[in-house]
């Protein structure tokens, strides 16, 4: 299992893939994305996450695919919730959702159930 605090990096980067997604990262997006923080617990290290792959550039298939991977190796977590929540309030947060954004948000959701279902198949056919 993936730790907390490996699971909240995670959470930044996966943010950082959804405000990159239309190919820049506009300025409503970084402000939605500061109020959802605001009222989460980590939203500090979160935000540092967010800020450390803007800064570096991070390529965001290769960060998607490893943001799908830690969350697998984590496993089921009631703060996926959050997640869909701050993605689909930042890819609102300028014009609303591209289709590149709404690609995304719903690519998340089926990558990680269907990763799942492997691991629980995997488990039982092993």
């Amino acid at each position: 299992m993936v730790s907390r605090d490996r699971l909240y990096q995670t959470f930044g980067e996966l943010l950082y893939v959804i405000a990159m997604s239309d190919g820049v990262i506009q300025k409503e997006e970084v402000k939605a994305l500061e109020e959802i923080l605001k009222a989460h617990p980590k939203g500090q290290e979160i935000k540092w996450s967010f800020d450390y792959e803007n800064e570096n550039e991070g390529d965001i298939e290769t960060l998607y695919k490893k943001v799908i991977e830690v969350f697998s190796d984590h496993g089921p977590d009631e703060e996926y919730d959050f997640m869909i929540y701050a993605l689909t309030k930042i890819a609102e947060a300028k014009d609303g959702i591209e289709a590149e954004e709404q690609k995304l948000i719903n690519s998340f959701s089926k990558d990680l159930l269907e990763r799942f279902k492997k691991d629980i198949d995997n488990l039982f056919n092993s």
